[in-house]
């Protein structure tokens, strides 16, 4: 029975959450209470050489040893055996643990008995298991099933252990692997808020104020001003910035699949659910979850979002029970929200569970001074991404860039600078710089430069004289009105046919015209 226990032991810390040093320690135990040795050794097969992982018993000196099967027949004779090895103990092959015996007081006297036992997974040698002791008769009475079951397990174990070591070798490698990436991404993407308005100063203001508290956060704004930016910032100022940061488009989920991508599911769920899928609620655990385009969001979705986010429980898609998360919502949206809530499309509860701190990220027309930081920003990301020379803004083109409307915000002042880096590089030499000028406007931006032609009826008309001495945004400002007010009165006043005429957008016609006064 006592044999028993000891290998039942071996056996229940094969699935125990040990370490390899104390799972070898507790098989060597273990080994010693199924047989009487005063020595133990467990070793590794690894290149043709036997090393040491435990021992007990035996000195120090024992296990910074390496042993060359062949310069030890004992060793090499357990190498090839297919079972148990019990050796006489009127032997003449040496032991190799002759005189490293802790219990030996002379140091010198020879091993009386030594059994050994090869270690085999699937046929292949991984290592041996050693016993020994003083007593020539110390192993006459051990069952020879025991040692059978002892070799069997020991084996097993030292599998186990190797097999966790990898994984977990593997996993942290994996995991400086991953975050290499994501710090090189975020480095390529430019996750950092740019500006120095007094708009965007506040924003880092209620950012930093908010971001260590784990506060659910609402970030609006007008589509391409930043929301995402805003969401990373939130994250990266809290307890959570080690922990992952999950995205979730709302608005790109089909309604079908909605519940599914967010909370999971298990195998069988419905049709193609062919294994077990976690949701994005359970794989952002102890991290940041980003919700955007919130307000796109299913209304059948909305109900069970919102007991997730109040009693921070999660059920799969065809599970019977729910799964604790721990998980930061920050939500955006480019819609407004209150009137989503009013028209009965997006439920008023939820609204409220999400809205604790909002963020509102402003327009790049609210914030014009920023426009010549980020212009350098993304004239620097072109010239690295296109290959070209170092990039330049002439005074004229930068005055541009700042009086424009910007409907699309930075996102639109980003694809409007690649597009003119594109233009400007045309026939310039490698390595050489390349100069941004208003001729390098596309087609929304080109009225500014004044390079819109003007109404056909009208190109024999001058525009309208302006201020000497005015600065160059006045004189801009007043050129544009003049060819609008003309392109308009040609077009009847319809304001689609002028955007047509000018080769604009009827909505950045739209929004020229209010800042200029003209609507």
């Amino acid at each position: 029975m006592p044999n028993l226990v000891a290998l039942l032991s071996v056996a229940l810390d094969l699935t125990a959450s040990l370490g390899a040093e104390d799972r070898y320690r507790r098989l060597l135990e273990a080994v010693r209470r199924v047989m009487p040795c005063d020595a133990a050794c467990l070793l590794r097969y690894q290149d043709g050489v036997l090393v040491p992982l435990a021992a007990l018993g035996l000195t120090p000196e024992a296990l910074g040893r390496t042993y060359r099967p062949r310069e030890h027949p004992r060793l090499d004779l357990l190498c090839h055996a297919e079972a148990p090895v019990r050796f006489p103990p009127d032997t003449d092959l040496p032991d190799p643990f002759d005189g490293l015996l802790a219990s030996d007081a002379t140091a010198l006297a020879h091993v009386h008995a030594c059994l050994g036992f090869p270690l085999r997974v699937e046929g292949t040698l991984i290592g041996v298991l050693t016993a020994d002791a003083l007593d020539a008769r110390a192993f006459d009475g051990v069952d020879a099933r025991a040692l059978s079951w002892v070799g069997a397990l020991a084996g097993a174990a030292m599998r186990t252990s190797q097999l966790i070591d990898a994984l977990e070798q593997s996993a942290e490698r994996l995991g400086l692997v991953a975050d290499d990436l994501r710090r090189a991404a975020e480095r390529e993407r430019g996750d950092t808020l740019i500006g120095t308005s007094p708009a965007m100063q506040k924003l880092r203001d209620e950012i930093a104020l908010v971001g260590p508290s784990d506060l659910t956060v609402l970030v609006t704004g007008e589509t391409g001003s930043g929301k995402e930016l805003v969401a990373r910032a939130v994250h990266a100022a809290s307890r959570r910035r080690g922990e992952p940061l999950l995205r979730v488009n709302c608005a790109a989920l089909p309604e079908a699949m909605a519940e599914s991508e967010l909370f999971g599911h298990v195998r069988g769920a419905f049709t193609g659910a062919e294994r077990h899928r976690p949701g994005k609620l359970e794989v952002a655990d102890k991290g940041t979850l980003f919700l955007d385009e919130i307000g796109e969001l299913p209304p059948s979705i909305q109900p069970k979002l919102l007991r997730a986010l109040q009693e921070g429980e999660v059920q799969r898609v065809g599970a019977d029970r729910a799964l604790r998360v721990d998980v930061r919502v920050v939500a955006a949206t480019n819609r407004d929200i209150e009137k989503e809530v009013a028209a009965g499309r997006f439920r008023a509860d939820l609204f409220h569970r999400l809205n604790v701190y909002r963020l509102s990220v402003p327009p790049l027309r609210e914030r014009r001074s920023d426009i010549p930081l980020l212009a350098g920003h993304f004239c620097d990301e072109a010239r690295a991404r296109l290959g070209v020379g170092p990039v330049r803004l002439t005074p004229a083109a930068r005055e541009i860039l700042m009086s424009s409307p910007w409907p699309g915000n930075v996102r639109e002042l980003e694809n409007t600078l690649f597009r003119m880096v594109l233009q400007a590089s045309r026939g310039v030499p490698r390595g050489e710089p390349v100069v941004l000028t208003p001729a390098h406007l596309g087609a929304d931006l080109a009225l500014g430069a004044g390079l819109a032609p003007a109404a056909p009826a009208q190109r024999d008309e001058a525009p309208a004289p302006l201020a000497t001495g005015a600065p160059l945004h006045e004189q801009v400002d007043a050129f544009q009105r003049d060819l609008i007010r003309k392109a308009v009165a040609q077009a009847d006043g319809n304001w689609a046919a002028a955007a047509r005429s000018l080769g604009m957008h009827r909505s950045n016609l739209h929004h020229l015209a209010r800042r200029l006064g003209l609507r």
